[in-house]
């Protein structure tokens, strides 16, 4: 029998023993054996502290997030490989797309983040704070990588997803990672992470796979390390509670499954295209994946006076649901991971029973297609009815991990508001109507329960990725039952691995460890004029100091003219009463216009283009006879790939614009930003 084998410390080793066999969900036959019995936990993490934490620190941002990119183009050009394993899972094609290219799409997603990071391997956070009223003492944050592992304990049902959506978020912030993924699905994770390896785009530490059920991995874990779980609240709230995870203060990421809600708005009547909207988003949320998602509608609220259309609509949909083998055409909903999830899926579903009716559904009676249905984990959905939810609480606590849902009536939108919370927290929830206030009056009222909320309408259904689908730019977690975590959101995921320091001292030193030019520190004036030097020759806080021009009431009529902009204050002297200004003052646009006629070099060369204005802001009036000049400073350089052979090879810098008049003050301020070629074009 094929052993499904743990890549740690460098290797492909069986676990001692057999731990478990994984089953083929689909046809119940053997896949392979899985252990990770005599590992060696406490040198796993140490070899992902020692060899791959050092290796991914050296790397900056914008490294990482190109390794990123790299690993995901490899996998989507072999990606078919993947789907062939993932049907032994139970999963139809669609489920796998979800799995496996929804995975590849996190890391994708993740390596585009590095255009918001520096080009450096830590990250400088928000804006300097000034400490002393001369200036010389300030203040910043700096964010580095943690000096530890994170150790992901993840879910059967995304044995891709799962592993991707995690390992992204922290590799792009220079963390190593340890997955554990499912014992029943690790199959398939061995199977990506096998070519991952063999692809050799991480370096070696960064990511080390434990397939079997990982007994003792926390038992090492330390100060600096992450542990995420993904599964049961009560499992992972055990984990979370242990001492050593309280007493080392191991940063702990629980994301649990919870009891997510979809409200149908009282708005909605059975002829709007909002209608079938509802119908369509819980059907799919009640069999894709055969309902194993933790982002899966368990509660279907509706008004009291459309539970019979509901009803109707819903079965009648369910009724055309295809079970069986996901690789036939006509099959639609594959089986559940494992034969040990239909017996928990059973257990939860006679619970309920107690407290609710079934109006659709049998476990024993139903059809599968081309496989048999006793040797298979197949299950037929279930579709219960709860008249009373506010005395019947079972389906506010028990969930079916599967294609079970619940549907049940409200009076008005704080009723249903109010049903959706007692699942005291949730990872989603979703409402579908037409009436933007309605859709507002929800989010207010549920926001505090529900860790994402999906506002559906007709305008944005073609587009919407759906009820139960994180995206990698907003974040995945929930309050209460849903374990109080977050995972991806974009930036925000990568900072979650990142130590936060304030750090103090004179502006000249904050700028040489953020490597980005802080107001107060010298300003060395270049010998060069910067526009005539390549991205490597430019130093941060080298400065050119430009001529300076006496502003004329000609200019400002001249500039009013030119650009159509004739606000009172800059043309009409009489209209000054009652106002801020002294006299007519100038446009703060012209005074940012002529600057930029101040510090530019007009001839040919480095500068590639001006693509944009960041922080512009007006500080001071400027009234005809005030001089000004100009200090412009090297503010921040950022490295950029080549996206091909015949790119030209450039960099991003940022110049500080400082506008100052004839006493030295600061008239106004900018962030211009440039694309400046490179002298070495190989690179």
């Amino acid at each position: 029998m094929q052993q499904i084998k743990n890549y740690v410390m460098g290797e492909w080793v069986a676990g001692e023993g057999e731990e478990l066999i994984a089953y083929d969900a689909i046809f119940g036959t053997p896949i392979g054996s899985v252990s990770s019995a005599g590992l060696d936990y406490k040198a796993i993490l140490e070899y992902g502290r020692k060899v791959g934490g050092p290796a991914l620190r050296k790397m900056t941002f914008q490294e990482r997030g190109r390794m990123l990119k790299a690993l995901a183009l490899h996998l989507v050009k072999i990606k078919e490989q993947f789907y062939e394993t993932s049907f032994k899972t139970g999963a139809t094609k669609i489920d796998s797309w979800v799995d496996i290219e929804g995975g590849f799409g996190n890391l994708f997603a993740n390596a585009s983040l590095r255009r918001q990071f520096p080009d450096l391997p830590y990250y400088v956070d928000g804006q300097a704070a000034p400490l002393s009223q001369g200036g010389t003492f300030i203040g910043h944050h700096i964010m580095v990588p943690k000096r530890g592992v994170a150790v992901h304990i993840n879910a059967f049902n995304f044995p891709v997803w799962g592993m991707l959506e995690k390992i992204a978020v922290n590799l792009m912030a220079g963390v190593p990672a340890v997955v554990k993924p499912s014992e029943h699905t690790s199959f398939l994770t061995e199977h990506v992470v096998q070519e991952i390896i063999k692809a050799k785009i991480l370096p070696e530490g960064a990511l080390q796979l434990v397939s079997g059920l990982g007994r003792g991995i926390l038992d090492y874990v330390d100060t600096g390390d992450t542990v995420t779980f993904t599964g049961s609240a009560a499992t992972g709230k055990k984990l979370q509670a242990l001492p050593h995870i309280i007493n080392r203060s191991v940063t702990f990421n629980l994301e649990a499954d919870s009891l997510n809600a979809s409200i149908l708005g009282p708005d909605v009547d059975p002829v709007m295209p909002e209608f079938e909207i509802f119908i369509k988003e819980v059907q799919r949320e009640i069999t894709t994946k055969a309902g194993q998602k933790c982002t899966a509608v368990r509660r279907i609220i509706v008004p009291e006076n459309r539970i019979e259309a509901v009803q109707a609509a819903l079965i009648s949909r369910l009724e055309k649901n295809v079970i069986g083998d996901p690789r036939s055409k006509e099959v639609r909903m594959g089986s559940l991971a494992s034969q040990l999830q239909v017996e928990r899926l059973q257990e939860n579903i006679e619970r309920l029973k107690l407290s609710q009716e079934v109006v659709y559904g049998d476990l024993r009676d139903f059809t599968v297609v081309g496989a048999e249905k006793s040797k298979g984990a197949f299950v037929s959905p279930t579709l219960f009815l709860n008249t009373d939810p506010f005395k019947n609480t079972d389906v506010h606590s028990v969930e079916c991990f599967g294609p079970v849902s619940t549907l049940m009536p409200y009076s008005d939108l704080a009723q249903a508001a109010e049903l959706a919370n007692m699942g005291k927290g949730s990872l989603v929830s979703s409402i579908i109507t037409a009436d933007d206030k309605m859709g507002r009056e929800y989010v207010v009222e549920a926001a505090h329960m529900h860790g994402r909320i999906l506002v559906l309408n007709a305008k944005s259904a073609k587009e919407s990725t759906g009820h139960g689908s994180p995206m990698p730019a907003l974040t995945h977690g929930g309050p209460g039952r849903a374990g109080g975590g977050e995972e991806m959101g974009g930036k925000r995921g990568v900072l979650h691995y990142l130590q936060r320091t304030a750090i103090q001292g004179h502006p000249d030193t904050i700028t040489e460890i953020t490597q980005i030019y802080q107001p107060g520190a010298s300003r060395p004036e270049s010998e060069k004029h910067l526009f005539r030097q390549h991205f490597e020759d430019l130093k941060v806080g080298e400065t050119v100091y430009t001529h300076r021009h006496t502003v004329t009431d000609a200019d400002i009529a001249s500039f009013a003219q030119v650009s159509g902009d004739n606000f009172y204050a800059h043309v009409d002297a009489t209209s000054l009463e009652g106002t801020i200004f002294e006299g007519k003052v100038a446009h703060g646009y012209y005074v940012l216009s002529k600057a930029a006629g101040m510090f530019v070099d007009p001839r040919k060369g480095p500068v590639l283009l001006n693509y944009g204005i960041d922080e512009c802001r007006f500080t001071k009036p400027v009234y005809p006879g005030m001089t000004i000049g100009v200090k412009f400073t090297v503010k921040e350089k950022i490295d950029q790939e080549k996206r091909s052979e015949d790119d030209i090879a450039k960099g991003i810098v940022k110049f500080n614009v400082d506008v100052y008049d004839e006493t030295g003050e600061t008239v106004a301020l900018a962030t211009i930003l440039t694309m400046v070629k490179k002298m070495d074009q190989s690179s």
